[in-house]
């Protein structure tokens, strides 16, 4: 039985923006390969600056090149993790705890796909507004088939490393690392701050007076 099956009810797009939440716990299940290739293609069917469509997804699952990929990430991740949760003062939580399982099984992560962006040009500040959108695209399309998600950057500490172990060009930047399982939780009501809390009307500073819920 596909994993989609197991989550019969549909998600419309509304429902699917206001309950995908980072998915940081997975079970032991596989993603399946068919829809690991839906989740892909609606991932690379995200807008894209003149429709250039930069992306590029290097998936790591299974074999020595993607074991070897996912220990050294995993490394990274624990580094990474070691050093916010200390300098930021982090104390005991869910959140926190959810992390700290994150980083401590991320070698079981049934999927890791590295989003990158094939530079046609320097690199730019902006240049993340032609990748990031195909990775908002993947975590919502990996949502509607009962999959969960994470956005991470955490690669970076050994981006190296990993250029050189996944022969990556150095025209191609990793603009972002992305875990993909089934949900050992699930999605559900996010709490985010109130919208006359982050929208300003005519001028900064200025709350809108249309705003109602």
């Amino acid at each position: 039985m596909s994993v989609s099956a197991a989550f019969p009810h549909d998600v419309g797009l509304l429902e699917a923006l206001a309950t995908t939440r980072a998915i940081r716990r997975y079970t032991d299940e596989p993603v399946l390969t068919r829809d690991l290739e839906q989740i892909l293609w609606h991932a690379g069917r995200a807008p894209s600056g003149s429709n250039r469509q930069p992306f590029r997804f290097l998936v790591l699952r299974n074999g020595p090149n993607a074991e070897a990929a996912k220990a050294l990430l995993g490394e990274a991740f624990r580094a990474g993790w070691a050093t916010k949760r200390s300098g930021d003062g982090y104390r005991p939580s869910r959140f926190a705890d959810s992390m700290q399982h994150y980083v401590d099984h991320f070698e079981a992560t049934p999927v890791v796909v590295l989003v990158c962006l094939d530079r046609y040009r320097e690199a730019s500040p902006y240049e993340g507004a032609s990748v990031y959108p195909a990775c908002q695209n993947l975590l919502l399309a990996a949502r509607a088939l009962g999959y969960g998600g994470a956005l991470t950057m955490w690669h970076l500490g050994v981006e190296d490393e990993l250029r050189e172990m996944l022969e990556i060009p150095a025209n191609v930047a990793l603009s972002a690392c992305i875990t993909v399982g089934v949900p050992a939780g699930r999605h559900g009501p996010l709490k985010r701050k109130p919208l006359e809390e982050v929208v300003f009307d005519g001028r900064w500073g200025d709350r809108p007076t249309w705003i109602t819920a």
